[in-house]
């Protein structure tokens, strides 16, 4: 009867969610399956394939590395990693192959970490050899660390000029963000090894950080390269309504907390403005919050009518969100899976041309969306 019972109980809690994830969902464009791959998960962050497609790369946020065979879909922990802080939304966060990984094994890691003072993002350099990584190098730290939970950022993207693009929060410090004399609530643009670009827009500057790209950012847990346009993108969360896409321009202000279409979450009213001299204006707000998490441009061949758009997951409203563009103009978009119920952590447009997801939980899973044949 034991042995019965287990049965039963297998049937019931397991098969229902893998028969689900592989029933027919409707797009305004296609009609596709959702597949699951290589295992269950927990609470995984980000992901990236190697740039010969033959491994993907794939976080969990208590402090997990794995790299999967993308044609067998078997995957091998990668240990050797910094000291993770896991609190609150930090932990291991971001990863990102070298687009030199076949023949150097590096790879790039954001993570919390922790001092006397409190905690903030720091970023990695490291070498996988085997099953563990090597040559572990702290290339940048966000500073000040503070005390908090909240707002740890961070994407890390390869970005033009062979620069490294790393996405922060503000740590909760919202008024910070206008305070460039730290890293709070920034974006930064260095070398491989750490070191700044002579081109950066504060170099010099007295009172700014030189590592910085932009500010005024609150919390950023999108970015991309827009192959077409040569721009970096990025979207942001808002407080309590104006979550943001915007275009990155060197030395920018983004204006949080000075403009927002958001309040706060009690409902205060953090500021009347939405636009102001001096700020830059997003391409598209989402008001009510979204949440977003993860980013790409689609590009491939798997869904040719969808090429062009960029797809965003969303936390908080539970669903894959298709944004179509016209140039930086967007004219449209489509909530995707919000009928699954998933809170979607990251989003890829894979070298197979299929779009990967990573649902955010504890058995989380890796998913591939597939058109129906």
């Amino acid at each position: 009867m034991r042995y019965l019972l287990t049965i039963i109980a297998i049937c019931v809690v397991v098969l229902p969610q893998a028969v689900r994830a592989q029933e027919t969902y409707q797009s305004d464009l296609y009609d596709f399956n959702l597949v699951p791959l290589g295992g269950e998960l927990n609470y995984p962050w980000g992901m990236d394939f190697t740039p010969d497609g033959s491994g993907l790369l794939v976080t969990e946020k208590s402090g997990q590395l794995y790299l999967y065979d993308t044609q067998s879909w078997e995957r091998r922990e990668i240990k050797g990693l910094p000291e993770i802080a896991e609190i609150g939304q930090g932990g291991l966060l971001d990863v990102l192959a070298h687009p030199d990984f076949a023949d150097n094994d590096v790879i790039f890691l954001s993570h919390a970490a922790r001092d006397d003072r409190g905690y903030g993002t720091e970023v990695v350099r490291a070498r996988i050899d085997g099953d563990a990584l090597t040559d572990v190098q702290t290339i940048f730290a966000a500073l000040p660390k503070v005390r908090g939970r909240t707002h740890f950022g961070s994407r890390l993207l390869w970005g033009p000029e062979d620069k490294l693009f790393i996405t922060l929060g503000e740590r909760g410090q919202m008024e910070e963000a206008q305070q460039p004399i730290n890293h709070l609530g920034s974006t930064i643009r260095i070398n491989e090894d750490g070191s700044v670009p002579e081109d950066n827009p504060f170099v010099g500057h007295e009172r700014y950080r030189p590592e910085i790209f932009t500010y005024g950012n609150r919390n950023v847990q999108g970015i991309i390269l827009h192959p077409e346009r040569e721009e970096v993108w990025i979207h942001e969360h808002g407080p309590k309504g104006g979550d943001e896409i915007n275009i990155l321009k060197a030395g920018a202000n983004y204006g949080w907390p000075e403009v927002t279409y958001g309040v706060a979450y009690s409902g205060f009213e953090i500021t009347d403005q939405t636009s102001a001299p001096g700020m830059e204006p997003p391409i598209l707000h989402w008001t009510p919050s979204i949440a977003p998490s993860g980013m790409s441009y689609y590009d491939g061949d798997q869904f040719p009518k969808w090429q062009g758009d960029i797809f965003v997951g969303a936390l908080v409203e539970k669903h894959l969100r298709r944004v179509s563009l016209s140039g930086d103009k967007v004219v449209g978009q489509e909530v995707m899976l919000d009928d699954l119920g998933e809170r979607i952590r990251d989003v890829a447009t894979g070298p197979d041309g299929y779009i990967y997801l990573l649902l955010d939980k504890s058995g989380g899973a890796l998913m591939r969306l597939e058109p129906k044949s």
